[in-house]
């Protein structure tokens, strides 16, 4: 379980009033962030990383506070829209860093990372660089690194955003089956609403660094109550 409580936050150079973020997504759930550009959702993401310091508040996994661990120690995995592969290293060396960061790994990480392939349907594409494969496919690579890592938090900042329509529904079907054996407690940064439709039980809509709404997806996107959520999905 990931809980979220009062997480705030304030650029330096910002005029705007700090943002401040309470959630809490449950073990084997999936929650998408919708909402316009600059309302905060990518920064929510960068405080639960790590990348970014809030100035109060709270984050905790399975009870356990972590908003002072660094980003190496905190039980969370972040996939990105510029999936972050070394062009240099094949998909199975790229892989196996989200396990050993040296790259030496015992019998039973090999068989670890083995099984990832085989997850997200790699299979014989392991000494591929990332230049010599789809972008569908960098982007299973970055899944197959995210399961080894076996954090219990997985957040997707626009993960698939540059995938056309068919890979995008793919993967998001394939992270929600990955949330789901693996218990993880998952936010999905998107910008498309029907991502959200796709795979999440609850989507939650960010304005002026704050969760404005959640609700259940079909509900929040089909019959809104607040004004600023129909109107986002008016100019959509």
């Amino acid at each position: 379980m990931l809980e979220i409580d009062s997480l705030a936050f304030r650029y330096a150079t910002s005029t705007t009033p700090s943002m401040s973020f309470s959630l809490t997504v449950e073990a084997g759930e999936l929650v998408c962030l919708i909402g316009p550009s600059g309302a905060g959702k990518s920064t929510l993401l960068h405080l639960l990383a790590g990348f970014l310091q809030p100035g109060a508040g709270r984050i905790r996994v399975d009870g356990s506070p972590i908003e002072l661990l660094p980003v190496a120690e905190r039980p969370i995995t972040i996939v990105f829209q510029q999936h972050n592969l070394f062009p240099h290293l094949d998909l199975y060396a790229n892989v196996a860093l989200g396990i050993a960061p040296s790259l030496s790994l015992d019998s039973d990480q090999r068989d670890a990372v083995d099984a990832a392939f085989a997850r997200v349907d790699l299979d014989g594409l392991q000494r591929r660089k990332p230049g010599e494969v789809s972008g569908g496919q960098r982007q299973r690579a970055a899944l197959a690194r995210a399961l080894v890592r076996a954090r219990p938090v997985l957040l997707l900042d626009e993960a698939f955003g540059a995938l056309g329509p068919a890979q995008r529904r793919e993967l998001i079907l394939l992270v929600k089956t990955l949330v789901t054996e693996r218990r993880m407690a998952a936010l999905m940064v998107s910008h498309q609403p029907r991502d959200a439709r796709i795979a999440a039980e609850r989507t939650a809509f960010v304005l002026d660094g704050r969760i404005a709404a959640i609700d259940s997806t079909g509900a929040l996107l089909d019959t809104p109550e607040l004004p600023a959520v129909r109107d986002y999905l008016g100019e959509l």
